[in-house]
């Protein structure tokens, strides 16, 4: 049994003995989530952080075999996207003529110029509409199995690997459009 694995056993019996090991286990999933919906690093670092101190919270208030039963990264992942998409609609509201969050500056046709696949790749990919890059990202990049971004999204199974499916489509194009 991994450490993953055993980790909601582990926050059920204690969970500040615990905690510590959910935080350094998950919060590159959660960031990484967090970045995807904000495109800013800034807010993703907050988001980051709420999502723990909210996890912390909700599991405080759960009974032992609720949290032992749990599986902590599509719960993990909600939050944080729950949480991302709560600050990009604050920030659009508190500033409606505010730049597209997804708009990083540097579009797929910079990147192709320099050269760099990477950037290429992650400028085309913050470019996909925000339902697409999302679960993308989180698949492709995270590590999320389909079944897990459906119970993140609380979404068919079909309907996120048809997500999944378009997104990559969308990326293609705009990869292949940018070189």
């Amino acid at each position: 049994m991994s450490v993953e694995d055993a980790l909601p056993a582990r926050l059920a019996i204690d969970l500040d003995g615990a905690f510590e090991d959910l935080v350094r286990t998950h919060q590159q999933l959660v960031f990484g989530a967090a970045l995807r919906v904000t495109s800013n690093r800034a807010d993703a670092e907050d988001v980051t952080q709420e999502t723990f101190v909210r996890a912390y919270r909700a599991l405080g208030g759960y009974d032992g075999e609720r949290v032992g039963a749990m599986r902590l990264r599509p719960w993990l992942a909600r939050i944080a996207v729950n949480l991302a998409k709560n600050k990009v609609r604050r920030h659009r509201q508190s500033d409606p003529l505010d730049v597209d969050p997804a708009d990083t500056g540097r579009g797929p046709e910079d990147a192709a110029v320099a050269g760099d696949a990477a950037a290429l790749t992650g400028a085309a990919l913050a470019r996909l509409p925000e339902r697409y890059r999302t679960v993308v990202a989180l698949r492709h990049i995270e590590g999320l199995s389909y079944a897990e971004l459906a119970e993140a999204f609380d979404r068919p199974v079909g309907t996120v690997k048809a997500q999944v499916h378009r997104g990559l489509a969308l990326l293609r194009v705009a990869l292949e459009e940018a070189q």
